[in-house]
């Protein structure tokens, strides 16, 4: 069976990860692999929730040594976890967080600094071993696991690194704002470090002052991998940030005017990537130029009844969108929403990506989100929309949505909040949109 080594473009003593300000060799890297995974429980299953990315890394890489499968869920709520048990009985838990208590038997993160560092050679991972299984975002229901193999998850974060021009680039640190746990940063600021050879850093950094802090640390060339929250909030900020080599973006629609907003205020080229959970990234696009996304190297796309696939490359056979596309070529595509956002009223058709873009572009709103609830018993149910915008009210609201909206797809009603019960990745899942709804239904 072929075998895919754990590292590329890595020396022992070259710089593998920054973490609280000192650089950690590929050796320490190597040896703290093989030194937890000698500590890890005899299990198939292992839930890494540790939020310094490094750790993290170690903690996903000793596991793949040791055949264990990286369960990656949408988030870590009780509920979930349980059921997750009930699934994976053997699934326990590693943490850094010294306080954590949950549901699952839990190992926390030990001290390795004391350990020697003997010559350690790169271990070599089965292609076909399963090393994770990646749950989708639960945005538009349940969610749903996939698995992924080592072999595929190397030829992704190759294709993308070969994308962005970073592919052998030892002397770039990518900073993440995204956790490691979701797709999007597992993929684009944990394993990109194992296999192109660049250095990872191991802060979460979330308020632009910090993001501003930590870039400022670093040394040398530094890249920025983010979403369009954290994007939006660094532009609105004075934060000045050092020289920036790219800039990163995926995970929810990043429109034109912030992408080029943020490649004029940051100097930067900004790359948006592309992707679902199934296939993993599959394309990205300079959006601050273009509306036209471009595979990776290796995918290309066909279209029968109206349904686009994408195959080739890392993606095994061929997976069906789960947006609304228009294809261009058997490279090229335009996307226009969610094929879950699509609705219907009065004999119309909109999608709820449509909508949330019209909303988003009115002078005032800071953020903002349709909801259509579910119907019950036949009950006609109407439009809503959260928003953002501490000086308009909901009048100013409404009066712009009907110069940009069919009157049919105007919110009934508009509920103004603080803000928007985003995760992590800036994503908003559907449950937490319904118990917002019930919760302001529960007010009046």
């Amino acid at each position: 069976m072929p075998s895919i080594p754990l590292l590329k473009y890595r020396q022992p003593e070259s710089v593998f990860a920054w973490q609280d300000g000192n650089a950690i060799s590929t050796q320490r890297f190597l040896t703290d692999v093989v030194s937890l995974a000698e500590l890890l429980p005899a299990r198939s299953h292992i839930l890494n929730l540790c939020n310094d990315r490094y750790r993290f890394l170690v903690g996903f890489s000793a596991a793949l040594l040791r055949g264990q499968i990286s369960l990656l869920p949408p988030n870590q709520t009780p509920d979930l976890l349980n059921r997750l048990k009930q699934h994976y009985a053997d699934l326990y838990c590693l943490t850094d967080a010294a306080d954590y208590r949950g549901p699952l038997e839990t190992l926390h993160f030990p001290d390795l600094s004391r350990q020697a560092l003997p010559p350690t050679s790169i271990p070599e991972i089965p292609a076909r071993q399963i090393a994770a299984i990646v749950f989708t975002s639960g945005s538009t229901g349940n969610p749903m696991p996939n698995e992924k193999s080592w072999g595929s998850l190397t030829r992704s974060v190759t294709a993308e690194a070969q994308r962005l021009s970073i592919l052998g680039r030892g002397n770039l640190t990518l900073l993440g704002t995204v956790p490691p746990q979701h797709m999007y940063g597992f993929e684009s600021t944990a394993l990109i470090a194992l296999q192109a050879g660049v250095i990872l850093h191991a802060a979460k950094p979330f308020f632009p002052a910090d993001i501003g802090a930590v870039l400022n640390e670093i040394p040398g060339p530094r890249a920025l991998v983010t979403t369009p929250v954290h994007l939006r909030a660094l532009v609105a900020s004075d934060v000045d940030l050092p020289e920036l080599e790219l800039i990163v973006c995926a995970t929810a629609p990043l429109t034109r005017e912030l992408a080029m907003q943020a490649v004029t205020r940051f100097g930067a080229p900004l790359q948006e990537i592309y992707g679902f959970t199934e296939a993993g990234q599959i394309a990205s696009r300079y959006t601050a130029s273009t509306d036209v996304w471009q595979t990776l190297d290796g995918l290309s796309l066909r279209q029968e009844e109206g349904v686009i696939y994408v195959s080739g490359g890392h993606v095994v056979g061929a997976l069906p969108f789960s947006d609304v596309a228009e294809l261009h070529s058997d490279t090229t595509f335009l996307l226009h929403g969610r094929t879950a956002d699509l609705i219907n009223i009065a004999g119309k058709r909109t999608s709820l990506a449509s909508l949330n873009h019209h909303l988003n572009a009115i002078d005032g709103v800071l953020d903002g989100v349709f909801f259509m609830p579910e119907e019950h018993g036949g009950n006609t149910v109407r439009l809503a929309a959260f928003v953002v915008a501490p000086d308009l009210d909901t009048r100013e609201i409404l009066t712009a949505l009907r110069l940009r909206v069919d009157p049919a797809f105007l919110p009934r009603p508009i509920y103004k909040v603080d803000a928007l019960p985003r995760n992590a990745t800036g994503k908003l899942p559907r449950a937490s949109l319904a118990t917002l709804l019930q919760q302001y239904k529960g007010a009046t």
